[in-house]
């Protein structure tokens, strides 16, 4: 999920984002340097992949959007992550990232599947899977986070994914956990 100013959904909308939450204590790390590095979405982000970016959908729909994840995430087996090293969007978008080493087709993939049916939409820029680490801050802070975050590596199972939804406080708030393929099955059994 981008790190978009908020803004109020009308009442009968639901604002959304789907994302591979980044797991402890990989994520604890991540934030915490976003922190120091001077981001304010340091409070209302948790560090993340996003299969789909904020999107406004109606209130009424949630028990469609909801039955929707469930199938993409069970047509799709859970794949290992390696987080390796920073990146930017410099000049284009002022956006220091960790970048997602292996599982990018995966994230590709699933990402294709979650934004489709009634999550459909348009994307802003293409699809490239990374984990933010600093946004819309001043030039120090993005060269602080892309240089100190440099050597960061992690490595990970990617069992499921999340849906999170915007409160008008803009704090993302952890609604679902959507299992992939096998998952539902090693957890069952």
């Amino acid at each position: 999920m981008t790190d978009l100013p908020v803004s109020e959904a009308p009442v009968d909308e639901v604002l959304l984002g789907v994302a591979i939450a980044i797991p402890q204590p990989h994520a604890t790390v991540l934030t915490n340097w976003r922190r120091q590095v001077g981001d304010p979405a340091a409070e209302l982000v948790f560090p993340h992949v996003t299969l789909l970016p904020p999107t406004p959908v109606p209130a009424d729909s949630m028990d469609a959007v909801e039955k929707h994840l469930a199938g993409a995430a069970a047509a799709h087996q859970p794949f290992v992550m390696h987080l390796a090293g920073t990146g930017t969007f410099r000049p284009t978008s002022p956006v220091v990232f960790i970048q997602v080493a292996t599982g990018v087709s995966d994230c590709e993939l699933l990402e294709r599947d979650v934004r489709s049916g009634p999550l459909e939409r348009e994307l802003d820029f293409p699809y490239h899977p990374h984990v933010t680490v600093a946004q819309d801050i001043g030039d120090a802070g993005l060269d602080d986070a892309y240089e100190g975050l440099a050597g960061f590596v992690a490595r990970f199972r990617v069992e499921r994914f999340v849906l999170f939804s915007r409160g008008g406080d803009g704090l993302w708030t952890w609604r679902t956990e959507f299992p992939l393929g096998s998952a539902v099955a090693a957890a069952d059994g």
